[in-house]
């Protein structure tokens, strides 16, 4: 098996459905010769488990199984059960709210193929008009991170995807390509971090390794950002997660500095929420203060 790709579902079947349709509309000939495999990991989505298996029988998706869990544990961890069962020499770790459009993803793995230095390989993300999402991005010091606070990630001030194929610190987990050799070395994502910011831990954990991580905007791979959550849920948890890697990763000071920085801005915007009236900013920051 060249290629394992897994995606999770959470109360999502319909993204999910289209999701696995255009990976079959492209890669049916691939599926057909087992060269590639697809795992959906349902975390704990009641019957939609069920729905999506009688989908793949009905279409005969060849080399496609539906994982149950019990409970709804994230991202990561999801990750890393559907990695367990996985057969690919490749793991490709892709959304269920993503369309693919091409066959470029073979062409990921050709690039990992022909260069055995690089262990990880993001793609390029698009909205569903087609205009580009930032898809990877540099490890967070204190200075970018008061920028993406200050919500200059939205002028491309922090984070930026190349267009060309190049060495970067991390990359989205969207559409996320890594060894699977390399994946196991890693232990797989850290399953404290529920959503969000996981993708980047690895990557920052790989390069500790010295495993070298590029990006590859050469995909047309359509994501319709938040499809498979909300903002209020993703800004919590960014919240906790970033706290949780400067904990992890970096020194003592700079873990003050970083919960003083997201404390300043959280109070900022929930006093801005009540002057205004607002309670999506109230009780979005009220979340996010409780979730530091």
């Amino acid at each position: 098996m060249l290629i394992s790709i897994i995606t999770l579902n959470y109360k999502k079947k319909e993204l999910t459905l289209s999701c696995l349709k255009s990976l079959y509309d492209q890669f049916r000939d691939e599926f057909e010769k087992n060269l590639m495999e697809v795992i959906v990991v349902d975390n704990a989505s009641g019957k939609e488990a069920d729905e999506i298996k009688k989908e793949v029988e009905s279409k005969k998706y060849k080399n496609s199984k539906v994982i149950e869990n019990d409970q709804n544990y994230g991202f990561g961890k999801g990750c890393n059960i559907g990695a367990k069962g996985a057969e690919g020499e490749y793991l490709l770790f892709l959304n269920n709210d993503t369309v693919v459009k091409d066959k470029s993803l073979l062409e990921m793995v050709n690039y990992l193929n022909k260069n055995q230095k690089v262990s990880i390989l993001g793609g390029q993300l698009k909205n569903m008009d087609e205009s580009l999402q930032i898809s990877s991005g540099s490890f967070y010091n204190l200075f970018s991170v008061t920028m993406l606070l200050a919500g200059l990630q939205r002028l491309g001030m922090v984070d930026k995807s190349p267009r060309e194929i190049k060495k970067v610190d991390w990359v989205k987990g969207g559409l996320f390509m890594i060894r699977r050799d390399v994946f196991e070395k890693l232990n797989g994502f850290d399953e404290n971090i529920f959503m969000y910011t996981e993708d980047m831990e690895l990557c920052f954990r790989a390069k500790q390794k010295g495993f070298l991580t590029y990006f590859y905007p050469f995909t047309n791979v359509l994501h319709e950002e938040h499809g498979s959550t909300n903002r209020t849920f993703a800004i919590v948890n960014i919240y906790k997660n970033l706290l949780y890697f400067y904990k992890k990763h970096k020194s003592y000071p700079e873990y003050l500095i970083l919960k003083v920085l997201l404390f300043t801005k959280a109070y900022v915007l929930i006093l801005v929420g009540i002057l205004l009236n607002n309670n999506y900013l109230k009780d979005t920051y009220k979340q996010a203060v409780k979730g530091i």
